[in-house]
């Protein structure tokens, strides 16, 4: 029997998630850049020149409490049957720049949230600070745990994008230019605006590709990239399969999904995806040192463990939210 084992840690599942499903209304457009017929593996080409900076953008998240907030407006008869659903979570941003200085943290934020429907809910001041307020939206087609969540990766998404336009404002200080390449761990959603970016997805939940292109990804050998193609899912993007670096495998070791924004020319993304096989090797983790190797980018995983430094304490956190909650009449 021939068999190949998965080179991330079990612990993080796998990068490639086979039992999910592709989005329902998906459209994708894989003749932009080649027919059909043509596709086949895209070796790197002559070496480009790369940008002055590369900006790695990245975000942590920890539901730190489960609540339940009491909607019933003073009336106590009516309270169990008005609780409604909240959580109270951390999260926190940052950039790491990797440029001729070496590789150096630009700015890193931490927010604390309460997230529910609830209309009586109120800001929670705690000793790790307040836990601000957002409302999310109640909906009879999403599982309440699902509103929730959505509206915390929200804010995370927008604390991302704080952090990359800070940072990106901050690095001529340092010689690097507006040529600088952002690099979001992520999709692009509601990041796609920001100048010359790419997301960087490195665990695959859907199958874009039909079984016949699938198999161009499997044969793809280091380095080697598929054709550029367009992605609608309710919003479209540019995108494009990649192997890393890494030991022998499966046929999706190593295997990295990277997007571009549609607002771009096919040529400027074609450009982008023969910039991201010449610079993302370089910066692949390798087993050893990561369970989630090679596609957790090392710049990446290292800020992810600042991150999840920064946001604090959890039992501590979660003991300071039980004393607020006795507090309150």
């Amino acid at each position: 029997m021939r068999f190949s084992v998965d080179g991330w840690d079990p612990g993080y599942g796998s990068a490639f998630e086979m039992d999910e499903l592709p989005e329902s209304s998906v459209h994708i457009d894989t003749t932009i850049e080649r027919s059909t017929a043509d596709w086949a593996p895209i070796p790197a080409g002559p070496d480009v020149a790369p940008p002055s900076g590369i900006l790695f953008v990245d975000g942590v998240r920890r539901i730190d409490a489960h609540v339940w907030i009491d909607d019933a407006a003073g009336d106590a008869a009516a309270a169990a049957e008005r609780a409604v659903a909240g959580i109270c979570a951390s999260y926190a941003a940052g950039v790491v720049c990797c440029c001729k200085e070496g590789a150096h943290t630009l700015g890193a934020e931490v927010r604390r949230g309460l997230f529910t429907a609830a209309r009586s809910a109120t800001h929670i001041g705690t000793g790790a600070g307040i836990f601000t307020l957002h409302r999310a939206v109640a909906s009879a087609d999403t599982p309440t745990s699902a509103s929730l969540s959505n509206a915390l990766q929200k804010a995370l998404t927008d604390l991302e994008v704080t952090v990359a336009v800070e940072a990106r404002a901050a690095v001529a200080a340092h010689g690097v230019g507006e040529d600088n390449l952002l690099v979001v761990d992520g999709p692009l959603r509601r990041r796609a605006h920001l100048p010359r970016v790419i997301g960087y997805i490195k665990t695959h939940h859907a199958q874009y590709l039909p079984p016949d292109l699938n198999a161009v990804v499997a044969n793809l050998h280091t380095g080697d990239r598929t054709p550029v193609f367009m992605i609608d899912t309710g919003w479209d993007r540019y995108s494009w399969y990649l192997r890393l670096p890494c030991l022998p495998g499966g046929p999706w070791t190593g295997i990295v999904r990277v997007e571009a924004a549609p607002t771009l020319d096919l040529s400027e993304a074609v450009a982008l995806a023969a910039m991201s096989q010449q610079l993302l090797g370089r910066y692949a983790s390798v087993e050893y040192k990561d369970g989630r190797a090679p596609q957790n980018l090392a710049p990446i995983a290292g800020l992810e463990k600042d991150l999840k430094h920064r946001l604090g304490y959890a039992p501590l956190i979660y003991r300071w939210l039980r004393a607020s909650a006795s507090a309150r009449p």
